[in-house]
């Protein structure tokens, strides 16, 4: 008598236990961190200060690994040529591009994307490392800039 009672209670746990991780998985799985950031122009020098305007927004959620990134963009002098993905390890400290991004090349547009990153990549997103550049075709060295921040 003994053991059917536990049988009977394992068996309850189990199918407990299987219920709430069966129906608990959707949810998961749908789920992602969220970052966002402002873009606005780099820092400036008497050379690259006249070619530096433009404001925009951008959305990324990270699910897993994998980085997906939406956002948009207006207000520069001369086209956008390509967004990039970079590590800056910190908020403020620039970094290698590791992933290209869609964008529109023109002066207003759209950014779009994703990007398996590693789990280095994850925790300096985590940090606020992690940052999208564009390039436009003058200056060539990046023109608007924002850190994904959580």
């Amino acid at each position: 008598m003994r053991r059917e009672i536990a049988c009977l209670r394992y068996a309850a746990a189990l199918m407990v236990g299987l219920g709430v991780g069966w129906f608990g998985l959707p949810s998961a799985a749908q789920s992602g961190d969220t970052y966002k950031t402002r873009l606005s122009a780099l820092p400036a020098d008497a050379k690259t200060r006249p070619d530096l305007a433009g404001t925009g927004s951008v959305t990324a959620t990270l699910s897993g690994t994998k980085l997906t990134v939406n956002g948009t963009f207006e207000g520069l002098k001369t086209n956008a040529v390509s967004a990039k993905l970079q590590n800056g390890i910190v908020a403020g400290v620039r970094g290698p591009a590791f992933a290209d991004l869609t964008i529109t090349k023109a002066m207003n547009g759209t950014i779009t994307g994703s990007a398996d990153l590693t789990p280095e990549q994850v925790q300096h997103l985590k940090k606020g490392g992690i940052y999208v550049q564009i390039y436009t075709e003058k200056p060539t060295d990046g023109t608007l800039w924002g850190w994904l921040q959580h």
